[in-house]
């Protein structure tokens, strides 16, 4: 007899695997879920926390909001054009040797400052000073031969007059004289030419400045073609710096330079340092079309050495001044998809947004247009501050506080022109 399976047993268990594997998916679907609603929970009390911005609009109304505010103060604030110079020598000059010879000394020292005629370097001068001793002699003997002949011309001239000498004589002794006399001055020249090229031997300083490294030591030959030289001195006071401006603003400057010379100063590498001011020199007469820029060159007096040949420098010109205007700290002016703004405390401590316009503006305070001077601004505090909220002000800031000018202002005060 044939064995034949329990086919309902095998159902049954096919059944109830099917039931576990659909409780499995089910138990897992319901975790997931879980877990994303647990996620978006956490996203949410974190962006909370994080972004308390978000929740300006649900902050109590019986809450004042905690800020600072500063009042306007009225001014002459100056207008200035910042630029990027380098600077640049008035002169500088390679002392070359202008006669060939033995250098016999150096009378300087490297990185010495020296006045123009001190004698920086001597050549050996005895060649050209026999040279000069036999310019005199020669001289001294024409000079001699010349006396002779004017006695000579003298007693002719009388033979003449008496009758007793020829006429041709007496002008063929004048035209000796003449000739001598020329011959006289001729020495002179050559002695003048003698005593320059032994006056060479010496070599001077032909400017007031400081000496850069020597080129050639004591001992060697010199000649008057090197071109290397001896030395290179280079004018340190006063010094130029040279700096460009956009082609927008010549007009501003050129009005600006008619009533006069234009302050300039020039910063340290912080920005904010004064180091030299001085004043415009001049203005290209052509702007560069490759850049769109004009060049301009300002004259700085240089006492401290502060500035020194091919250094790169921030330099600022002063072109105008605003007649009182009214200056707030930067940080009062707040931007807004309206365009810039500034919160006013109003009565009972209620805040006004304000719009305001810009005319000038640097890191410390801003020139501005739409509000009074009697109108106090924000100028910390703005996470949780709306238009008409309620506010706590803390210690006032006042003017000479708030718009205290930094380092850069040290000289002149003012504000760059906005970009």
């Amino acid at each position: 007899m044939l064995f034949k399976p329990d086919l309902s047993e095998k159902a049954k268990a096919a059944g109830e695997s099917v039931v576990r594997v659909a409780s499995g998916v089910r138990r897992r679907n319901v975790s997931a879920i879980l877990g994303l609603v647990l996620a978006g929970i956490l996203g949410y009390l974190a962006w909370s926390w994080f972004w308390p911005s978000n929740n300006a609009g649900r902050v109590r109304p019986d809450l004042a909001v905690p800020v600072l505010a500063a009042m306007p103060r009225v001014q002459d604030v100056p207008v200035y054009l910042d630029g990027i110079g380098t600077v640049r020598a008035l002169n500088t000059v390679t002392v070359r040797a202008q006669v060939d010879g033995k250098l016999l000394k150096v009378n300087f020292v490297e990185g010495q400052d020296v006045k123009a005629g001190d004698v920086l370097a001597e050549i050996d001068p005895v060649i050209y000073q026999a040279q000069y001793d036999q310019a005199v002699a020669k001289k001294a003997q024409d000079e001699a031969q010349l006396a002779n002949a004017r006695i000579d011309l003298v007693r002719y001239q009388q033979l003449a007059t008496a009758r007793a000498g020829s006429a041709q004589q007496a002008d063929t002794q004048k035209a000796l004289v003449a000739q001598l006399e020329a011959q006289v001055k001729s020495d002179q020249a050559a002695i003048d030419n003698a005593a320059a090229t032994l006056g060479y031997t010496k070599i001077v300083a032909p400017l007031a400045g400081r000496t850069g490294l020597r080129q050639v030591d004591a001992g060697n030959i010199v000649h008057a073609s090197d071109t290397t030289g001896v030395v290179v001195i280079t004018q340190l006071q006063p010094i130029s710096v040279q700096f460009s401006l956009p082609q927008q603003e010549i007009v501003r400057v050129n009005m600006a330079q008619a009533k006069g010379k234009l302050p300039v100063d020039v910063f340290a590498e912080d920005g904010q340092t004064v180091v030299d001011s001085g004043l415009l020199q001049s203005v290209d007469n052509q702007i560069d079309p490759t850049t769109g820029t004009v060049r301009l060159k300002a004259e700085f007096p240089n006492s401290q050495y502060k500035l020194w040949p091919g250094q790169f420098v921030n330099v600022r010109v002063k072109v105008d001044t605003l007649d009182q205007v009214i200056v707030v700290p930067t940080s009062a002016v707040q931007r807004g998809p309206a365009g810039t703004f500034s919160y006013v405390i109003g009565a009972d401590d209620i805040v006004t947004a304000k719009p305001v316009t810009v005319t000038q503006q640097n890191e410390n305070y801003a020139v501005i247009a739409g509000i009074s001077p009697s109108d106090r601004v924000v100028t910390t505090g703005f996470a949780n501050l709306s238009d008409g909220a309620k506010v706590s002000v803390g210690k006032d800031v006042t003017p000479e506080q708030d718009l205290a000018p930094r380092k850069r202002q040290q000289k002149g005060g003012g504000n760059r022109q906005r970009p």
